[in-house]
């Protein structure tokens, strides 16, 4: 499958490819070189939050890729390794001279001393965790903050002396902190400016972007609509698409999308997968149909995906076999509605980091099903508007395009459903046990105001069962497990803290009502280390 970089995904890609014009608000944005670094996703996001366009391209990017975007600025991302490692990321030091600025974060600013003729080498005290850094000489970087300031480190390296033309900006009681070379305009820190820990972080990176790069704030919700809704109208032409709807916020707006582009030419597919929430199916047909004025065909596969997945319990088979049996059923549908070129996923940019290593060095953290799963030879040529955009943007796309709250309000659903949540083998069975329990879990949270507080809530069907007692006897019955979590986008996440009341109201209507449940736990575990779903 391919992976495009560009912000309108695979809608972009072919022009991007022939060297064509971008669109106006992706030129002279920021360009962010990941080189494996947990927080390159929030760099990208923390630009984005200053109306400007951020896009994130592996360090191994070349030189014609990233001046095609006429970058405003460029940031180097951290990464876990050190620049002596043998396998070590780097990136075409001509960047450094590309006439933009350049922003060093982390191992950024050691690879640039490392590259310029400074000196790195093992720190013998490794700083993780909350620091203090003292802001030295006037720095544009750092202009209207205090001189100290309270910040997030982690690194194992340190910069011991600094290649010709660099002045120190700012050292922390064991190590420098941040260099700049003003005549090159070159600028590094040792901490981490997008994590909220880092005092004043939103503000070293707004002075980079504006008083340093002089980028322009022209990134919005009402321009990236115009220009998708463009591009999807010059790939699409007068051919006809299907959309992969999932019931959820993510396949609802860029089926949006598509349909302002195209449309009656484009047709929506629901798949009743057998493992979607309790009256998922058709409540959503409904809506999409009768709210939104979309055309959408439901298709009953429920028997073919259990059996695809009878005997299964390692998740990522789980994953494969889900994403390769939808599109089975979209190429069914496909030739049954004559000749279809393209399919519309409602992909999300935390589905294709942790999905597959496409913009650097990054782990891959599970395959998504409708990223990394998907089958090679794909009869399709993908669209995929909001590849690029977090959850919170495409709820404020949603906005744009008038989708009504009910959909938008809608907490994040995994593409593979409940099989994802069900650990262990999927069978029909267990399914209505666990559809129960999570239809209990959502009911409580909406009762107590907490749904739309709160970034998912659902139910975990475990394989193990324990002794309980139930009427005066011995149970033997099965554990549910409640996972409800806070987060502003999915890339880290936090469990809640639940009233009490709430979670005694959870446990007892599950045991009570749910037939072979006699045990509910709840899930104290955030991201990372976890991740939100349990598989």
């Amino acid at each position: 499958m391919s992976t495009p970089a560009s912000s309108l995904a695979q809608a972009r890609k072919a022009a991007s490819e022939k060297h064509q014009p971008m669109s106006k608000s992706e030129l002279g944005g920021i360009i962010v070189l990941d080189f494996g670094g947990q927080y390159t996703q929030l760099i990208a996001r923390r630009i984005r939050e200053q109306q400007v366009f951020s896009a994130i391209l592996p360090c191994t990017a070349n030189l014609a890729d990233i001046r095609a975007y006429q970058p405003a600025g460029i940031i180097l991302s951290g990464s876990p390794c050190s620049v002596y490692d043998p396998a070590a990321p780097v990136c075409d030091p001509g960047v450094l001279s590309l006439g933009v600025p350049v922003l060093g974060i982390c191992y950024g600013l050691q690879w640039i001393a490392h590259t310029l003729g400074g000196k790195v080498e093992r720190a013998g005290r490794r700083e993780y965790g909350p620091a203090e850094v003292e802001l030295r000489d006037a720095s544009d970087l750092f202009a209207g903050l205090p001189q100290r300031l309270k910040i997030w480190m982690s690194h194992g390296d340190h910069v011991l002396s600094l290649p010709p033309g660099f002045r120190v900006t700012g050292a922390t009681g064991s190590a420098l902190s941040a260099a700049e070379d003003p005549l090159r305009r070159i600028f590094a820190v040792q901490f981490h400016p997008e994590v909220r820990h880092t005092q004043g972080g939103t503000e070293i990176l707004r002075n980079f972007v504006f008083a340093v790069c002089g980028a322009r704030p022209n990134w919005s919700g009402t321009s990236f609509i115009s220009e998708t809704v463009e591009a999807i109208r010059r790939q699409v032409g007068q051919q006809r698409a299907i959309c992969a709807l999932s019931g959820g916020v993510d396949s609802a707006v860029a089926a949006a999308l598509v349909h302002r582009a195209i449309g009656d030419r484009l047709i929506n597919v629901f798949v009743d997968t057998g493992l979607l929430r309790k009256d998922e199916f058709r409540d959503t047909i409904d809506l999409l149909e009768n709210r939104v004025g979309l055309r959408v065909m439901g298709v009953d596969a429920a028997e073919r995906f259990l059996a695809r997945l009878k005997g299964v319990t390692d998740p990522e088979v789980k994953r494969k076999r889900i994403g390769a049996e939808f599109i089975n059923v979209f190429a069914e549908q496909a030739r049954r509605l004559g000749d279809i070129r393209f399919l519309v996923q409602g992909t999300l940019y935390p589905d294709v980091i942790e999905s597959v290593p496409v913009r650097g060095p990054s782990a891959t953290i599970k395959t998504h099903h409708n990223v990394g799963g998907l089958p090679p030879d794909l009869p399709f040529e993908l669209i995929e508007p909001l590849r690029e955009l977090f959850k919170d943007e495409v709820r404020r796309m949603g906005r744009e395009l008038g989708l009504p709250e009910e959909i938008l309000s809608k907490q994040p659903f995994p593409g593979p459903g409940l099989a994802v949540r069900l650990l262990g083998e999927v069978g029909p069975e267990r399914l209505q046990t666990l559809r129960e329990a999570d239809a209990i879990v959502v009911d409580e949270i909406r009762r107590a105001g907490l749904y739309e507080k709160t970034w998912q809530a659902f139910a975990v069907l475990l394989p193990v069962r324990s002794v309980g007692v139930m009427g005066d006897e011995r149970s033997y019955g099965d554990t549910v497990a409640v996972r409800v979590v806070n987060s502003e986008d999915a890339m880290t996440a936090d469990w809640a803290r639940l009233p009490y009341e709430v979670l005694e109201r959870i446990s007892s209507r599950i045991v009570n009502e749910v037939a072979g449940v006699n045990r509910v736990v709840y899930d104290v575990s955030s991201k990372p280390p976890s991740t939100i779903e349990w598989e």
